[in-house]
């Protein structure tokens, strides 16, 4: 969830003590790091998830307020857009009895959100990209009432001096134009977090970097954007692209996009955030009052506030986080690669398969990284994004291979493994992974899903485009509450 902020004009004083700011809290961090200020027993585990308001028809429907506010839930939070709400999943330790529990858990909180969105004429949809999405859905008017939201899109409009082109190949072809950060507001996502201590931050970031790609291959689930199909998972690169604040001569000068992959293997958890200063100027250059050198040399532990606002804005797939709790620091690696949905269950699959994957490669003798070159990390994950299943992918030792073969020859072996050693319940451990087996073995995932069932209803019925659109929709709604795995959904209505 984002910070909230109060609607001012930006000056040039207003950036420069706001740059001071966070050279003073990137210091300060680096002495904590020094000093072994952080405490870290077991790790933590939490989730975000975003999700899609549509109303009985299976359009989006512009009421997140108003169902907010009758879910009265501090969980919950709007988004970006109108037609967008979050909630976050309270963090547990990872292998405890309430790890268990957490499938149970968000389904009833969707249950229950889901039955308070009813009430004022809607209801939730768990996707990576709202099928039934239209362009005039995202004109600036869709923006949430927060003023984050309109400061944020001021500044990066400023940043850009022009209007944002959007241009995605695939089956289909999307060029478009738009005057606003609204069509961001089109991806929705599932972020799972990661509690490590200082010295284990960077293996279990190399780790998640390594296995971006094959994790969307496996969930992606969204096919359809503005009516066209395009990607398997084009979130990643319209996010990308609806977030980007270069034109098109800083572009060609090489200047980091700020939805950013990255560009190395790292060594600590200090390169993230002395990248994210070096390379990035401010979008929300705001200063609260705190002295983090004061405070820290008065034993306690500073907010470093202007420093997670600053990375809140450099939307890298996989994000360092800092954050206090109950007044003691602490470090995430938040996980931000996979789309919402289909299920509940999908998503706690995908969660048990990360989880047990990045602990037996961030703890190799000779990690994956020392034998793969960053590059190859970023290609896999748009070659996954792009073909979904039938993505070809390298690995070290197997080359390039068919996702499906990557997975069952090496990753799931790898991550029954790791949760193993994360405690997990025998048949809690074999019922997840294998939803993962089953979507590498059929070649269906949520993506797969959509688009076969658009084109069965087209052939079908013979309707346009959007009306296939609209009634996959609603038959996806319909098998989202069953929890029964996308894999098992029957093609079609």
């Amino acid at each position: 969830m984002g910070r909230d902020v109060t609607s001012f004009s930006i000056s040039g004083e207003d950036r420069r003590l706001y740059r001071d700011k966070v050279h003073r809290n990137l210091h300060v961090l680096a002495r904590m790091l020094r000093e072994a200020q952080f405490e870290f027993d077991r790790p933590h585990i939490g989730l975000e998830i975003e999700l899609n308001l549509v109303d009985a028809d299976g359009l989006p429907l512009m009421r997140n307020a108003d169902v907010l506010k009758a879910i009265a839930d501090p969980a919950w939070d709007t988004e970006l857009g109108q037609f967008n709400l979050e909630i976050n999943v309270p963090p547990r330790q990872l292998g405890g009895g309430s790890t268990g529990e957490l499938e149970r858990e968000i389904r009833a909180s969707l249950d229950q959100a889901d039955a308070r969105a009813q009430e004022v004429g809607g209801g939730l949809m768990i996707v990576g990209i709202l099928p039934t999405l239209r362009e005039s859905d995202i004109d600036e008017h869709a923006l949430s009432s927060n003023d984050r939201y309109r400061l944020l899109n001021d500044q990066i409009f400023a940043a850009r001096g022009e209007d944002m082109r959007i241009e995605i190949d695939g089956p289909e072809r999307l060029a478009m134009h738009a005057d606003c950060i609204l069509p961001e507001a089109a991806c929705t996502s599932v972020q799972f977090h990661l509690q490590v201590s200082p010295d284990g931050f960077a293996p279990h970031w190399n780790a998640a970097q390594a296995i971006s790609g094959p994790q969307v291959a496996l969930a992606a689930n969204s096919p359809f954007l503005f009516g066209r199909r395009l990607w398997q998972e084009t979130r990643i690169t319209l996010f990308e692209q609806a977030t980007d604040t270069r034109p098109e001569e800083l572009k060609s000068q090489g200047v980091r996009p700020r939805v950013w992959f990255g560009e190395r293997w790292i060594t600590s958890v200090f390169d993230l955030f002395e990248e994210n200063i070096r390379y990035f100027p401010a979008l929300l250059p705001l200063c609260d009052e705190e002295d983090p050198v004061a405070v820290l040399e008065q034993g306690e532990i500073p907010q470093l506030s202007e420093l997670t606002l600053h990375n809140g804005t450099v939307y890298r797939w996989n994000r360092p986080i800092y954050a206090v709790v109950n007044g003691r620091p602490h470090l995430r690696v938040e996980n931000r690669v996979l789309p919402a949905g289909p299920t509940v269950a999908d998503i706690v699959a995908n969660g048990a398969f990360y989880y047990g994957l990045v602990r037996m490669l961030a703890e190799q003798e000779r990690p994956v990284w020392t034998r793969m070159s960053f590059a190859a990390a970023g290609d896999n994950l748009h070659r996954a994004a792009r073909d979904g299943l039938e993505a070809e992918l390298y690995w070290p030792g197997l080359g390039t291979v068919p996702v499906s073969e990557l997975v069952l020859r090496k990753l799931l072996p790898l991550a029954h493994e790791g949760l193993d050693r994360w405690g997990i319940d025998a048949a809690r451990r074999d019922r997840l992974l294998g939803v993962i087996e089953q979507r590498a073995l059929t070649g269906r995932n949520g993506a797969t899903w959509q688009a076969e069932t658009v084109r069965s209803i087209e052939e079908s019925y013979g309707v346009d485009r959007f009306e296939a659109l609209r009634l996959m929709t609603r038959r996806y709604i319909e098998l989202m509450h069953t929890n029964e795995p996308v894999h098992t959904w029957p093609v079609g209505i």
